[in-house]
């Protein structure tokens, strides 16, 4: 995740307290962020909503956060 450690630190969100929020590790926190593990779809949509950006925005296929997807669905 290209620009998961940049977000979060962005937001002053620790790594326990997106690990803890999001039911997962801190040590997969870290090594999402470290690329030393990659997420599946599952866990991107989780910090995608967690962060109100696009799936896109996160892995750095674009520099628009905003999701393109219709907040009433």
């Amino acid at each position: 995740m290209f620009r998961l450690k940049e977000i979060r630190l962005a937001k002053g969100i620790t790594q326990l307290k997106l690990a803890m929020d999001l039911n997962m590790n801190q040590n997969s926190v870290s090594r999402y962020e470290n690329q030393e593990r990659e997420a599946d779809y599952k866990t991107l949509i989780a910090f995608a909503d967690y962060f109100h950006v696009s799936v896109d925005y996160l892995l750095g296929r674009t520099d628009d956060p905003e999701t393109d997807r219709d907040p009433k669905v």
